[in-house]
C-alpha cells in the first residue's frame, strides 16, 4: 500500500535520485541499479510506506523514530553523505524541497539526541 500523497511521492523520488547518483558512481551501473542498491531502495520503500507519520513527517534522518534497522541506516547514511551534495547540481528543486522538509518539526515533538554514536 504506497501513499500517493505529493509529500511521499517526493520522498520516494528523492531516496531513489540518491541512491541512483551513489550507485552509479561507486558500483558503475549505468541504467539499473546493482542488486545491493535495488535491495536498499526496495527496503526504503517499504519503510516509507509504513512510515507512521506519513506526509507529516520530517526527514528520517531529523525524526525521532528509526524505522531502519542499525546496519541499513548506516548504508543510507553512507549514500547520503555522497549524494547529497551532488543532488543540489543535478536535482536543485528536489534539494529544496527534502532541505526544507529536514526543517519540518518532529512529529512527536521529541528531541533529538545531540549527537548519535
Amino acid at each position: 500500500m504506497t501513499n500517493d500523497h505529493p509529500r511521499m511521492v517526493r520522498e520516494r523520488k528523492t531516496i531513489k535520485v540518491m541512491i541512483d547518483l551513489y550507485c552509479r558512481d561507486h558500483h558503475g551501473t549505468q541504467k539499473e541499479l546493482c542488486t545491493d542498491c535495488h535491495e536498499l531502495l526496495d527496503y526504503a520503500y517499504l519503510r516509507l510506506d509504513k512510515c507512521p507519520f506519513q506526509e507529516g513527517k520530517t526527514t528520517c534522518a531529523n525524526c525521532s523514530v528509526h524505522c531502519y534497522k542499525t546496519d541499513i541506516r548506516e548504508q543510507v547514511r553512507q549514500v547520503m553523505r555522497y549524494a547529497g551534495p551532488r543532488m543540489l547540481r543535478r536535482h536543485p528543486i528536489l534539494t529544496l524541497f527534502h532541505f526544507i522538509d529536514g526543517k519540518r518539526k518532529d512529529p512527536l515533538g521529541r528531541q533529538r539526541k545531540a549527537k548519535e554514536s
